[in-house]
């Protein structure tokens, strides 16, 4: 198994594994550069989720009318 690459919230950088507490980190990444990109990668994933939650909620209220 090869290493593993961790990103720290608190400290924004890569870690070659896991070196700080676990509720700082995120991953495990399997290279340097995709560790280096997982907070673009979160927000990324969270304005998809929230743009679907928008639309789910946006086609629920489309039929109904006071």
């Amino acid at each position: 198994m090869g290493n593993d690459y961790w990103y720290n919230i608190e400290t924004g950088q890569v870690e070659e594994g896991a070196q700080s507490s676990w509720k700082h980190l995120l991953g495990p990444y399997s290279s340097y550069g995709e560790a280096a990109q997982a907070m673009e990668r979160v927000k990324a994933n969270n304005e998809a989720w929230e743009d679907e939650d928008a639309s789910e909620h946006w086609q629920d209220d489309g039929g109904q009318s006071g």
